[in-house]
């Protein structure tokens, strides 16, 4: 009886946070789809779709948080209403409590990167596809496939259509160029080895020319102008959250074939993998730190707390996810390394926390 009343009140506190940040969330987006969308259309209900397609994707970067200050709500509210002396008459002690806090932050993480992050990439990948279509980038396309690299690109009335096999550094391997007229007619198909593309004049080396039945072969390298290089590639494929988890490793596969880095997609799914474990950690340290603190202090003074650990453990995260992204440190250690922290904390927060 007291367990089931103890999970249905830390649930409804996770709920009603949730409910609070996706509507702080609506709010704040909504701002920045209109902004978009301004001069491109006078039809407010598209900003307000998109801007709910793309709100579950940011609440769940948040969760952590919610986790935090659901822990504190849920003791702030034991606490007025002198529920933990009773709870411990009954032999619920603090560490059996922050047991069954822990089990069901952890199953509620479970759920959340089965259930709700799908969701939430499914909605994300709908609201790209609405974005790109309003996009001044519609005409241009890259995706990577397992038959590799494809680009899609206009110039001057002319469109481009590349095949590249694999990605080395600046350069881009077994490369096909069909260059088609404003009818789509075939003009000319360039083909060659290695194409340099660091910058958005491409340097093709000693390319082969087909036009028609007649192909010809350059001994000297020769420059196209098109608007992507590497730089603009790299920054294409950054969107990982719009994908769900057989789509992330179906990426990496591709990745693999085309020898293009997949460093960010390891990163994303070791970060969504230890998910559950964050979530649970944030509960616990909550909990440490509201039966720590003293009785009298009011509930302003819990919730600064509260968005003070937020904001030192989100600069955590980042340190670490940036040293790992750079290859400071290896990737597994930037994901666990914040999560082994946050646990050694909260080990010692756990000393005599039966006599609190």
């Amino acid at each position: 009886m007291h367990k089931t009343y103890l999970i249905r009140l830390f649930i409804k506190k996770v709920l009603l946070i949730s409910l609070i940040f996706l509507c702080l969330v609506y709010i704040m987006n909504l701002f920045e789809e209109v902004s978009f969308f301004k001069d491109l259309t006078s039809n407010i209900i598209l900003p307000a779709v998109t801007t709910f397609l793309n709100a579950p994707s940011i609440l769940y970067m948040v969760f952590p948080f919610i986790f935090l200050i659901s822990a504190q709500l849920f003791f702030i509210e034991l606490i007025e209403k002198n529920e933990l002396e009773l709870l411990k008459i009954n032999g619920y002690t603090n560490t059996k409590i922050l047991t069954i806090i822990a089990t069901l932050s952890f199953v509620l993480g479970i759920f959340i990167i089965v259930i709700f992050y799908n969701f939430s990439s499914k909605l994300k990948f709908i609201y790209l596809e609405i974005k790109n279509k309003y996009s001044l980038d519609d005409k241009y396309l890259a995706v990577i496939n397992q038959n590799g690299l494809w680009i899609k690109d206009v110039v001057d009335k002319e469109t481009y259509i590349v095949n590249a096999t694999k990605i080395e550094e600046d350069n881009l391997k077994n490369v096909t160029i069909t260059i088609y007229n404003n009818n789509f007619d075939i003009k000319k198909i360039i083909s060659s080895n290695n194409v340099n593309i660091s910058k958005n004049n491409w340097e093709i080396k000693k390319p082969i020319i087909f036009k028609g039945n007649v192909s010809e072969k350059l001994n000297q390298d020769m420059k196209l102008f098109l608007n992507f290089d590497i730089t603009r590639i790299n920054r294409l494929f950054k969107n990982l959250s719009s994908l769900n988890f057989y789509q992330l490793y179906k990426l990496k596969e591709d990745y693999t074939n085309i020898n293009y880095s997949y460093k960010e997609i390891d990163l994303h799914i070791k970060k969504i993998i230890s998910f559950p474990f964050y979530l649970t950690i944030m509960s616990i340290l909550s909990s440490i730190i509201m039966l720590n603190i003293k009785r009298n202090n009011t509930q302003v003074s819990y919730i600064f707390i509260g968005i003070f650990s937020s904001v030192i453990i989100y600069y955590i995260n980042v340190l670490f996810q940036t040293l790992g992204k750079n290859g400071t440190i290896p990737l597994d250690l930037s994901i666990w390394m914040p999560v082994i922290i946050l646990s050694a904390i909260t080990t010692i927060g756990l000393i005599r926390i039966n006599e609190k």
